[in-house]
């Protein structure tokens, strides 16, 4: 399941990881944790090696992983998620807290190799991609120690999941985030249902149709990190963490670093009409509120939608709307069926033909208009798997 970087999957409007431009300039992060008090040793689920794509390290009451693909953008496949599966469960039973990074200054982590799983199609490994990274999720969301996800550059899709359920986020001056996944033919995954209809107003419907980039300060502001530090300091911040004597002293040594974005929430002036425009009760009258707004934003907010997936817009509307009455658990059994069914029939294939194959940047979307997505097709998504099938919590 390991590609080169043009195999990376997750895209920044109509540009792969690939094509991105630099997020920063000032490397901060290393493949070797700062310094600590206690001696730090390689764990047994990792290879010292620094070519392993996982880093897992520990000191005698400290834990961290360390994703560390920095020329595929810390990307995740299914060897890095079993490793970090791994190490989670042996922390949680002999830690007091962990952290979670990616190396270099460009990425936490871009995303997953959709390429690959699209290539395969429904097999046995794809399926198993899917269940053990939302399993991965689940676990987070529900970990009994301090969980310190350093969100620092790039955090999308894959690298979604491996921090927003964790009950510390810190986004810095270099965090670029989204959800971007409508316009490659997929769906908000990673426990999108979860967190995105749980941020304020209809912010995270808005993020999950049109995969929006959120930059440094708007992260916080929006509610998906729970804490802004400058990229700078984040060296002293995880030092300190690991530090740190009582795993009770995290909220306030978090706090100690915290610090107001020097620019405002992005979207603060168009929040009251997200609100307005996204509050209906299907994807058509989404856009027929967008197409009455008429201004600047609206005219903007349309043409983005106009040209992803309408099947997955229509999946991911209903997502989101079931998701905002369901725990983390049942959201992750929610999407492992949708993750089955759009490897089986989607758009997800010509989606990543379009953009990450040929990127001819025309994917033929079937069916091609909004209006031609039946009921009963966007139904079929959420049908329930053999029960030998289903995802297992």
């Amino acid at each position: 399941m390991q590609g080169p970087i043009q195999r990376l999957v997750y895209t920044f409007g109509h540009r792969t990881c690939g094509q991105l431009p630099l997020i920063g300039v000032a490397a901060i992060s290393s493949t070797k944790p700062p310094a600590m008090a206690h001696s730090v040793r390689p764990s047994s689920s990792s290879s010292a090696s620094s070519a392993s794509s996982v880093l897992a390290t520990e000191s005698s009451n400290k834990g961290m992983i360390i994703l560390n693909r920095p020329k595929a953008l810390n990307a995740i496949n299914l060897e890095m998620v079993r490793k970090i599966y791994k190490h989670l469960k042996k922390c949680e039973k002999s830690k007091s807290l962990l952290i979670i990074k990616g190396t270099g200054d460009k990425a936490f982590c871009a995303g997953g190799d959709v390429r690959a799983l699209v290539e395969a199609g429904p097999t046995d490994e794809s399926k198993s991609f899917f269940r053990e990274e939302y399993s991965t999720n689940a676990l987070i969301g529900n970990y009994k120690i301090p969980y310190i996800a350093i969100i620092d550059g790039i955090t999308m899709g894959g690298g979604v999941g491996l921090s927003v359920h964790g009950k510390y986020r810190v986004a810095t001056d270099r965090t670029l985030f989204a959800m971007p996944e409508t316009a490659i033919g997929l769906f908000p995954d990673v426990g999108g249902s979860y967190f995105l209809p749980r941020l304020q107003g209809k912010l995270g419907i808005y993020l999950g149709l049109t995969g929006y980039r959120l930059r440094g300060g708007d992260v916080f502001y929006s509610g998906i990190a729970t804490h802004y530090c400058e990229s700078s300091k984040i060296p002293e911040l995880e030092t300190a963490l690991l530090n740190c004597p009582d795993a009770d002293d995290v909220p306030e040594l978090l706090q100690k670093f915290h610090s107001t974005p020097e620019k405002p929430f992005s979207l603060q002036p168009f929040l009251e009409q997200i609100n307005r425009n996204f509050s209906a009760g299907t994807v058509e009258e989404i856009l027929e509120n967008l197409q009455n707004d008429g201004s600047e934003w609206a005219k903007k907010t349309l043409e983005t939608l106009c040209k992803v997936s309408p099947t997955s817009m229509k999946v991911t509307f209903r997502q989101l709307e079931l998701g905002s009455q369901l725990s983390l658990a049942q959201c992750l059994i929610m999407e492992y069926r949708l993750a089955v069914r759009h490897l089986e029939r989607s758009d997800f294939k010509e989606g990543v033909r379009a953009l990450l194959i040929d990127k001819d940047q025309k994917p033929q979307w079937q069916p091609a208009q909004l209006a031609d997505v039946s009921e009963e097709h966007v139904q079929w998504f959420f049908r329930k798997l053999p029960d030998t099938e289903e995802l297992k919590l």
